[in-house]
């Protein structure tokens, strides 16, 4: 389908950005359509679905410009995220652009803290983005409504979700049942965030026809993972081998999130965590990004952030202690006569 849009009465530079920049940024938003912007015409050429949704957003963000006189990478962003175009709407002088999508009972699930904020913000400019912080902040809930929003939106074919299942040793014979008896319960809390999201039917049927999968580590060996949105979740206990085969995993049109926890690491002892080595190797490649929650985004119980700060400061004492240890071990060796 090919379609064209114009604009009237409005400034160009204003929409299209300095040097086109907001026009790049739509192409990279949306990846499977050709957008070519010349005068005041903009050409869209795609998947007719797709190209009706540019043309919705894209009326949105001229509307936008028209009642504020800017256009910021930011509004570009929130605006194109929305669902729909109910979140358009303003309030106190503002818009409410948080929403990344309708859950249950069109209950609304917002990016909450600045760095979930910055978890959103990234994932619409990264392919793959890396959300490293202590349990309760949302790193997981935050990755799982952007896959949601992207199925629902057509910007992916399925939803990809797994999680290395070390409790068990990713070794799941010796465990009654079939296979999904085994992987249920190392996998329960993605099947919670979607059903936060969906209605238990329509999750039901995505996972029956594999929409959404739902699987262990070691089941992506092997595979391209194409037209999908992907997350691997507890990543710290991947080793660095699994997480160098799940990374080249990443076929085309495909996003992926990584979330993890450096403190709660599982893996035996003589085991190296990839998300560790991960995080030092790959900071400096464009398009993969690394955002870093701390105790300020947690958003369970009070309780959690006073328990995540304790544990914290009994690490950093208990390393203090070895390091003194060592200085003193070293410096006996120093003063003993040889």
């Amino acid at each position: 389908m090919e379609k064209i849009i114009t604009i009237e009465n409005t400034d160009l530079v204003g929409i299209y950005g300095k040097n086109n920049c907001n026009v790049d940024l739509l192409r990279h938003i949306y990846p499977t359509l050709k957008i070519v912007a010349r005068g005041n015409e903009v050409k869209v050429i795609g998947e007719d679905f797709s190209v009706e949704l540019f043309a919705e957003r894209f009326q949105l963000l001229i509307t936008h410009y028209e009642r504020f006189g800017k256009l910021s990478e930011d509004d570009i962003l929130n605006i194109t995220a929305a669902e729909d175009d109910s979140f358009y709407r303003l309030e106190k002088g503002g818009m409410d652009m948080e929403v990344i999508v309708h859950g249950k009972e069109g209950r609304p699930i917002k990016a909450i803290t600045p760095n979930q904020k910055k978890m959103v913000k990234s994932a619409a400019v990264n392919d793959m983005v890396f959300a490293i912080g202590p349990a309760g902040t949302g790193k997981t809930y935050t990755a799982v409504a952007l896959a949601v929003r992207a199925l629902k939106n057509k910007q992916v074919r399925r939803i990809i979700l797994t999680r290395p299942a070390v409790e068990a040793g990713e070794n799941l014979g010796f465990l009654p049942g079939d296979l999904r008896d085994k992987l249920d319960p190392y996998l329960q809390p993605l099947y919670d965030a979607l059903w936060d999201m969906m209605p238990m039917a329509k999750l039901l049927s995505y996972i029956e026809d594999k929409t959404i999968e739902i699987a262990p580590l070691a089941f992506m060996r092997g595979r391209t993972l194409d037209n999908a949105y992907v997350i691997l979740d507890e990543a710290q206990n991947a080793t660095e081998s699994q997480m160098k085969m799940f990374l080249t995993r990443m076929g085309k049109n495909a996003k992926f999130f990584i979330t993890g926890d450096l403190t709660q690491v599982d893996l035996p002892r003589h085991q190296h965590s990839g998300l560790i080595h991960a995080s030092k190797i790959l900071k400096d490649i464009k398009g993969i990004d690394f955002v870093y929650m701390d105790q300020s985004d947690v958003v369970r119980h009070s309780l959690v952030t006073k328990i995540i700060e304790s544990y914290e400061k009994w690490s950093l004492e208990k390393a203090a202690v070895k390091e003194q240890k060592i200085t003193e071990q070293k410096s006996d060796e120093q003063t003993t006569p040889q």
